[in-house]
């Protein structure tokens, strides 16, 4: 299991993704899930991967091959974040096509999903979720945020904070409780965390960071979230029977 999200503001883009490879509660290990591609001034494309390991690596090894052959489309030469979400559709069906009937020869789903956003130089900065099947939808006014893997801890706390209008820095430290909330319920998501805060319009990546196991900031953030929220469930008017 993973947890990767991705928010679309007003601001800018951010992008957050753990670590966590399991192959069994015995067999835990630590892989970047977290790739971009960056040329300043031009574009940043960022993707977040979730699901069968080898499926998601097969398709990002796809998109660096053929990034490096002029003689197709590919993701340094894609006009739009539109034809970028369809490279990366068709590198999910490729890799499906040539594995998947050996994955079903052994009971396995290909189960590879990913967000993809980013910005290309002419266009605003956009956000996309890409399903296993290689269909994809794309974030909007209402839906300004897509998650991915193990979702249901750390969605309160984004629906509860983060708006289109939300500040960056705001967006990017609730996104790290909604990180902290879910680690703390489910062991299959873990450190360390990779963030990237993206500007609007900067074309390059100028805020990124990664916490590894016993960083201050995000151990001080979730003693300070833990201690708020006890601290206000107090607060909250006692029940009359």
């Amino acid at each position: 299991m993973t947890y990767c999200v991705g928010v679309m503001l007003e601001s800018g883009l951010i992008f957050a993704s753990d670590s966590r490879t399991h192959a069994g509660v015995d067999d835990f290990a630590s892989f970047c899930k977290l790739t971009s591609f960056e040329r300043t001034g031009d574009r940043v494309i960022v993707l977040l991967s979730s699901g069968n390991l080898a499926g998601t690596q097969a398709v990002i090894s796809i998109l660096r091959q053929n990034g490096a052959r002029q003689e197709c489309q590919n993701i340094w030469s894609a006009a739009t974040m539109f034809d970028t979400a369809l490279l990366v559709a068709d590198a999910m069906r490729a890799v499906d096509k040539r594995d998947g009937h050996h994955f079903s020869d052994d009971k396995i789903d290909f189960n590879a999903s990913f967000i993809l956003g980013g910005q290309i130089k002419g266009e605003a900065p956009r956000l996309f979720r890409l399903y296993s099947d290689g269909n994809f939808i794309e974030a909007g006014d209402q839906t300004p945020y897509f998650q991915t893997g193990e979702t249901k801890y750390g969605k309160p706390i984004i629906d509860w904070v983060i708006t289109r209008s939300t500040a960056l820095n705001e967006a990017a430290k609730c996104v790290l409780v909604s990180f902290e909330s879910t680690m703390r319920s489910n062991l299959s998501v873990g450190m360390p965390i990779d963030l990237i805060c993206y500007k609007l319009d900067s074309l390059a990546v100028t805020m990124r960071r990664r916490f590894d196991p016993g960083d201050v900031y995000f151990s001080t953030l979730g003693t300070e979230w833990s201690a708020g929220t006890r601290e206000v469930f107090g607060r909250l008017p006692g029940l009359d029977w």
